[in-house]
């Protein structure tokens, strides 16, 4: 990934991502009022291995997203509607959407016991912008002004700071963007934004094994491979003080195994069943069980820098995209546990839209054959899919495929990798063969995340390739809007004019399909997918 993680890759067949939000709402039927809590209590959580060190901006992934959420608070937060909840910050103004003020909570503290200050985050913003410490999300800071000149995209920088990052006291600082961006304040809700104490840049690398965070836990150990502990922090000024001592981060190769643990005693909350489970989780959990909607779809997508896709035809593309069986996938594979997606923008976004106006999201073989035909054909008449084997994907991959091949005549086959992370590293290295699984859940509730952050051609969430003048010009437009409702507009009309140029193809909108333990209660799932970990709590 090139810049911004945009929203987070998802790691699960539920495509689970970024943290979870503070406020966000959720289901937790069955959970036991009445138990006794023991608030020293800790809990354990099924995750795999993350990608990259534990870094605010060096983290496009579900699951090195939810240990960082839970290490590092940001300015503000969302609540279940969309609603901008204050976190960090006690206020961000502004009369032009370009020039904000931002004005923090005084009193908060790093875990190492150091002031939160506007100094804390103008400096953190600054490193990761500057190309020479490799932040994957270092794109999500282009909209300030000087970023270009930190990160030109020739030739060599001329600052090292951004011009439009001024800190005016110890808890006030500016932001000037350099154009007008109406939902600005919604990005600073992504982990990217998180503010670094001072003894970070001592050796950043060190501090990304060992994270000094001003969230609601502070970190305890990392056992690659193994398990990430984190304990509760107790100074913590938010709102969304932790109700339990700590959170336990299992490393799963299998979600198969994680839910035989789950089922004996031996974890705590899982954030995603894989599908072989599906059938009988709700049967074997009984009231622990989750079934519940959040913003995040599935999508594939292909490598546009391979010689098979560079040149192609987005016909091809609409043709494999109308050969593919959603509804029968979704039913039987899945169980149920999916929707067949109508666009690109996840549910319970601002902006979403049920209809498209196209029918490339109908399965009919015929015409499938016929666009790939008028398209000129799939360059070697067959594709493979690259997914990581331990996020439960197999089975669904498998069904996209034979329904590819009965439709059209196309050889298709899955290509797992190990793991998200060598899945991941493959992307970044650009050694897909053809395909690649790309799942996304919201960084932010509002739709350019799941069009300018993917589809911009230098978006960081851009790991295809996929490059376009008129949606580069499009995505300029929307973001030039005067007000937020102008610019989810433009964003929509952007998104209708999708289907002429193919960027990814649409799967499915994801559900959370989880469980936990007898060991707590007081489990909800954000709108993000994961769990909020702050509420979970444990019984004595």
């Amino acid at each position: 990934m090139r810049g911004a993680k945009s929203a987070k890759w998802v790691a699960i067949a539920a495509v689970v991502a970024l943290g979870a939000t503070a406020c966000g709402g959720g289901s937790d039927s069955g959970n036991d009022s009445k138990a006794a809590i023991d608030p020293n209590g800790k809990f354990s959580i099924e995750v795999g291995e993350p990608q990259n060190p534990l870094q605010p901006a060096n983290t496009m992934e579900s699951n090195g997203s939810i240990v960082t959420r839970a290490l590092f608070t940001g300015l503000v937060d969302y609540d279940s509607s969309g609603k901008i909840v204050m976190m960090n910050a006690q206020s961000v103004d502004s009369k032009d959407n370009k020039t904000f003020t931002v004005k923090l909570k005084p009193g908060w503290k790093f875990h190492d016991g150091t002031p939160v200050t506007a100094e804390s985050y103008v400096k953190a913003w600054n490193w990761a912008a500057n190309p020479a410490n490799k932040q994957t999300n270092s794109f999500w800071f282009s909209d300030i002004k000087g970023y270009s000149d930190v990160a030109p995209e020739k030739g060599k920088p001329k600052a090292t700071e951004m011009s439009g990052l001024k800190v005016v006291d110890d808890n006030t600082f500016t932001i000037t963007l350099n154009s007008p961006l109406p939902y600005f304040v919604y990005k600073l809700g992504y982990e990217v934004f998180s503010p670094l104490p001072e003894s970070f840049y001592k050796d950043p690398k060190a501090a990304g094994e060992k994270p000094v965070g001003n969230g609601p836990y502070k970190f305890v150990s990392w056992q690659h491979k193994k398990q990430i502990e984190v304990a509760r922090y107790d100074d913590y000024k938010g709102s969304n003080k932790a109700k339990n001592g700590g959170v336990i981060f299992k490393n799963y190769s299998k979600l198969e195994t994680a839910y035989q643990d789950l089922k004996s005693g031996n974890l705590d909350v899982m954030r995603q069943i894989a599908p072989r489970d599906l059938p009988v989780y709700k049967a074997d959990l009984g009231d622990r069980a989750v079934d519940q909607a959040y913003s995040s779809i599935q999508t594939i997508a292909p490598a546009f820098y391979t010689k098979q896709w560079k040149d192609i035809d987005p016909k091809v593309l609409q043709g494999l995209s109308m050969a593919i069986d959603r509804d029968t996938i979704t039913k039987t594979v899945l169980q149920g546990t999916r929707e067949p997606a109508t666009g690109w923008v996840a549910k319970g976004v601002l902006g979403y839209q049920p209809d498209l106006g196209t029918d490339i999201f109908k399965y009919d073989p015929a015409k499938a054959k016929q666009l790939i035909k008028e398209g000129g054909g799939v360059p070697g008449n067959k594709i493979s899919i690259q997914y990581n084997v331990d996020g439960g994907h197999k089975e669904w991959v498998e069904a996209v495929c034979g329904s590819i091949t009965k439709a059209t005549g196309v050889a298709c086959t899955g290509d797992g990798k190990a793991d998200f992370q060598a899945d991941l590293n493959a992307r970044d290295n650009q050694e897909v063969k053809s395909m690649y699984r790309s799942g996304w859940v919201l960084d932010y509730p509002f739709n350019a995340n799941f069009l300018r952050d993917l589809f911009g051609t230098n978006s960081s969430g851009n790991q295809s390739g996929f490059s376009n003048k008129t949606i580069d010009d499009l995505i300029k437009k929307a973001d030039g809007a005067k007000t937020i409702e102008e610019s989810q507009s433009l964003y929509q009309q952007l998104e209708k004019e999708l289907p002429k140029y193919m960027p990814s193809i649409p799967l499915w909108y994801y559900k959370v399909n989880a469980g936990y333990s007898e060991k707590v209660t007081g489990v909800k799932y954000a709108q993000d997918g994961d769990p909020i970990l702050t509420g979970v709590q444990v019984k004595k």
